[in-house]
């Protein structure tokens, strides 16, 4: 049985490693393996080796890496276990370190596990494959969990035996369909040594209870109850996917960008126009394609009401767990960067300076842009060179009232009506750099360059980007 079971495990990954590889090629991603040590992932690691021994060529790419939360006072002798392993089956093994946040309102559930993907997700690269070992209860657990949460279709799709993961990356569950007690049969005959940590008897972890109070009930009143939630999360996932087609396919016409930087946004008169339920999954659809985690129910209901019975005009700020959602313009934005502090301003120094003129000067910059790139062309609108004499500044948060005379405005005007009229969002605009010289304005980066220093017909200049 074993054997049989731990060829299945090979068999099943290499389908889902094929479902990612062109059909001829060779798959070249490294695989991550979650690597606990417990039960589950000592099977997989020890299906894992026997892979490799059948196509060696893979050995360079196969890493297991165990994740030490310092939680428990065994934490050590469990990295020294998981360690060994890999050099037993001379796979390349890693312990790396996590700190976790504590308080009375943070589940250490939830950060232990946000933090162990986190650290994984540092490792990997565009492509790369995260391996774990969840199996057919973890399954029940976690749609018994979304059911408790109040979650929809999606939530009680569950897991994925291969789903996306953080920036261009996947994670592939190859046991999923294994239970438990098969799992336990096999390590047995295998006389596998794993890791057997106490805490799992802790019911006071939502997870633990399930596995130590409720399944074993249901399973005994309904033997085959893990199988026949896993074929329910599987129809939850085809019928949520389908929904995403569909919605993703409404929200493209309601969709625009960002002209400073980029990002997509969501034309709020416009989706007013669709029913209230259409809205609330669209508003979902439009977090997922920026790749963040949708408010609740509860939270969307509260985001609608702010949008939609604001004054047009009005700005909307509304932070849920790590997401800002903000309205500007009639449209909304979201991002997962929290408000930061404005920038110090600076004056540049001689060797800066120098670099500035030459038009290959970099100045590191906060979120959404990493740098001020400066270049020097003889198109469009630019600085002229002549302008940029004495001390040279970079200011920020400069007040509303500055007077500015934008090389596009036949007349000057306040900086906060320039900003409007740009369409520069209101949290964005302490953030921008604005170049002066002997204390006159020349140049707000990626906006606008005053009349007063643009560059003569066909006269080299230099521009000021954010990237």
């Amino acid at each position: 049985m074993s054997r049989a079971l731990t060829d299945a495990i090979i068999h099943r990954l290499q389908q889902l490693l094929a479902e990612l590889t062109p059909a001829g090629a060779v798959p070249s991603r490294h695989l991550w393996l979650g690597f606990s040590g417990g039960m589950d992932s000592a099977l997989l690691a020890y299906a894992l080796n026997l892979l490799v021994r059948q196509q060696p060529e893979l050995r360079p790419w196969v890493h297991l890496v165990h994740i030490h939360h310092g939680l428990n006072p065994h934490a050590d002798d469990w990295a020294a276990h998981c360690l060994a392993i890999a050099s037993e089956y001379q796979l390349d093994g890693r312990v790396l370190r996590v700190t976790l946040k504590r308080g009375a309102r943070i589940s250490v559930e939830a950060e232990a596990r946000q933090q162990r993907y986190q650290v994984l997700a540092g490792l990997m690269q565009a492509g790369d494959v995260l391996l774990t070992a969840h199996h057919q209860d973890d399954q029940l657990e976690t749609v018994l969990l979304a059911l408790k949460r109040g979650q929809g279709p999606k939530g009680l799709a569950a897991m994925g035996a291969l789903q996306s993961f953080a920036q261009h990356c996947w994670q592939l569950r190859p046991m999923l369909n294994i239970s438990r007690e098969q799992i336990e049969q096999a390590v047995d005959q295998l006389d596998l040594d794993y890791v057997d940590d106490d805490s799992n008897l802790d019911t006071r972890y939502d997870r633990n209870f399930l596995r130590q109070l409720i399944i074993p009930e249901l399973k005994q009143r309904w033997p085959s109850v893990a199988e026949t939630a896993a074929r329910s999360a599987a129809l939850c996932a085809e019928q949520q996917a389908l929904l995403e087609e569909v919605a993703a396919q409404k929200l493209t016409p309601l969709l625009a960008r960002c002209a400073l930087t980029q990002q997509a946004t969501l034309n709020i008169a416009a989706l007013q126009q669709v029913s209230p339920a259409w809205q609330r999954q669209l508003l979902r659809q439009f977090c997922l394609q920026q790749q963040l985690p949708p408010p609740s129910q509860v939270q969307l209901q509260q985001l609608q009401q702010q949008l939609f019975s604001a004054q047009v005009d009005a700005s909307v700020a509304l932070n849920f767990g790590h997401v800002w959602f903000r309205r500007f313009d009639g449209a909304l934005y979201i991002d997962a960067a929290a408000p930061t502090a404005t920038p110090n301003n600076m004056v540049l120094d001689a060797l800066q300076q120098q670099a500035l003129l030459a038009g290959c000067w970099r100045l590191p910059q906060a979120a959404p842009w990493q740098q001020l790139i400066t270049s020097l062309t003889t198109d469009g609108p630019r600085i002229a060179l002549a302008k940029l004499r004495g001390k040279l500044e970079i200011r920020y948060g400069v007040v509303g009232s500055q007077r500015c005379h934008p090389h596009w405005r036949a007349q000057g005007r306040e900086l906060k009506k320039v900003w409007q009229e740009a369409k520069v969002p209101p949290w964005l605009r302490p953030h921008i750099p604005l170049l002066y010289a002997d204390g006159q304005l020349i140049a707000a980066a990626s906006v606008f360059i005053e009349q007063h220093a643009l560059a003569a017909d066909t006269a080299t200049g230099l521009t000021l980007q954010l990237d």
